[in-house]
């Protein structure tokens, strides 16, 4: 169990556990303005109906159901727990970015319930936790641990911590340009290859997730017996091999988005066992 009671909490926690996406109102007042305008010239309802589908849309907003105090000791101890680990990646973050060029900015955490509005789109819980490059923020349903440790096998807060680590990994990446790099190849590229740029790009989020845990250790001594192999077993219980056996009894190697048990836990060691981040170009690596 890592140690992390009594430590400092990131302030760039975003409960969203108690809103819920609300739609605006009919495009706003100044679009009905217009819808009326429509049908006062052309007195035909159908115009009015193409007129409102061209127009465009509010932006979800979100509203606030329930008490935010409505908690049990245990969800507010796993909120806990995720702010004190987003702290220690921006700790670590902080110093590493520390004398270079590039300024660390660090990311938002936003913990939901079901679903969730950011600059990427609607998401529900189902897609697990992910990193929106629009907004900068991580989103993370605490619902999903839960599962990583009954469904997935996969136990401990450790295990835990690294899927954090993973998503702010994302961000790195993001900082350094590397997502916008890999968008840019993108374009023209097959489905096979597409999911193999994926993959690298998945497996770097895995390397740095193994940098930040060897720069926490040295920073901070956080680490105790059997965590690095709480998030090795982390790593490998949601590798794309391992996961499709599980749901569909065979794998399907060219739709591979994340990488194999293997290569995941072997580039989160990679990561640990380095503490450098130029080691971890998994673009130029001839072995995933």
């Amino acid at each position: 169990m890592v140690a992390w009671k009594g430590r400092r909490q990131s302030s760039n926690v975003e409960d969203r556990r108690f809103a819920r996406p609300k739609k605006a109102a009919f495009g706003g007042g100044m679009t009905i303005v217009i819808l009326i305008i429509v049908y006062l010239v052309t007195g035909d309802l159908g115009e009015v109906a193409q007129v409102a589908q061209q127009l465009p849309q509010q932006a979800p907003q979100q509203q606030r159901v329930g008490n935010p105090g409505e908690v049990s000791p245990q969800e507010q101890e796993m909120r806990d727990f995720v702010a004190t680990i987003l702290a220690d990646t921006e700790d670590v973050w902080n110093e590493i970015f520390r004398g270079t060029e590039v300024r660390y900015r660090e990311p938002k955490l936003v913990i939901f319930r079901d679903e969730v509005q950011s600059a990427c789109g609607l998401n529900s819980a189902a897609v697990g936790p992910f990193y929106c490059p629009g907004d900068e923020k991580v989103y993370i349903d605490l619902g999903f641990f839960d599962q990583l440790e009954r469904q997935l096998s996969a136990p401990g807060d450790f295990a835990q911590a690294y899927v954090i680590a993973h998503e702010v990994g994302h961000h790195v990446q993001n900082l350094l340009g590397i997502s916008e790099m890999v968008q840019r190849q993108r374009r023209g590229l097959s489905d096979a290859e597409h999911n193999l740029l994926q993959v690298r790009l998945e497996l770097q989020a895995d390397f740095f997730a193994g940098v930040w845990a060897h720069h926490a250790e040295r920073m901070k001594h956080l680490l105790e017996a059997g965590d690095i192999e709480e998030g090795l077993n982390a790593a490998s219980a949601i590798g794309d091999d391992t996961l499709q056996k599980r749901s569909r009894g065979y794998v399907v190697e060219e739709s591979f988005t994340h990488g194999t048990s293997v290569q995941r836990s072997r580039w989160f060691r990679k990561g640990f066992e380095t503490g450098d981040i130029n080691q971890g170009d998994t673009f130029n690596a001839r072995k995933l």
